[in-house]
């Protein structure tokens, strides 16, 4: 955890060279010109938590795509739409919430979908299970015509 109490994600690639948006690569001189910030900006938005870069061994700030796509909308948001840098976290915090919400939801959807598929293969192997050689009952229409039933007569 850091100082204001959010866990520090850490990168680990799938395969030992690997790169991916998540890969943390670019010095903090070379996110600010990719950026179109000041350096010194970069480090106050880690302190203020809208940008947590990974750090080296030696407590360097490393980057990754995403990063440098985050600190872009970060200023588009601050220079564009004049929002202030409070707002701009908590816009952040919460579409973090909502992809993490819609892959929850995926994920769930997979589950229910995968218990439906299950359910219609158990029904249908009762159906198969039934006996062929039973005649199915089928309702017999009412006939308006009265029937008396007469035991037979007993020889005595």
């Amino acid at each position: 955890m850091n100082g204001d109490g959010r866990t520090r994600r850490r990168f680990e690639p799938a395969q030992p060279y690997e790169l991916t948006d998540e890969s943390p690569v670019y010095v903090i001189s070379v996110a600010a010109q990719l950026s179109g910030l000041h350096p010194q900006t970069l480090r106050q938005y880690d302190r203020l938590g809208l940008v947590s870069p990974d750090r080296t061994a030696g407590r360097g700030r490393r980057y990754s795509a995403r990063d440098i796509e985050l600190l872009r909308q970060v200023q588009q948001l601050s220079q564009d739409e004049g929002i202030n840098l409070a707002g701009i976290k908590r816009i952040i915090e919460l579409e973090n919430q909502v992809a993490a919400l819609s892959a929850r939801v995926a994920e769930l959807q997979a589950v229910v979908d995968g218990a439906a598929a299950a359910m219609q293969q158990r029904e249908a192997a009762v159906h198969a299970s039934y006996r062929r050689d039973l005649v199915p009952y089928q309702e017999v229409q009412q006939a308006s015509a009265l029937v008396v039933w007469r035991p037979p007569k007993r020889d005595r």
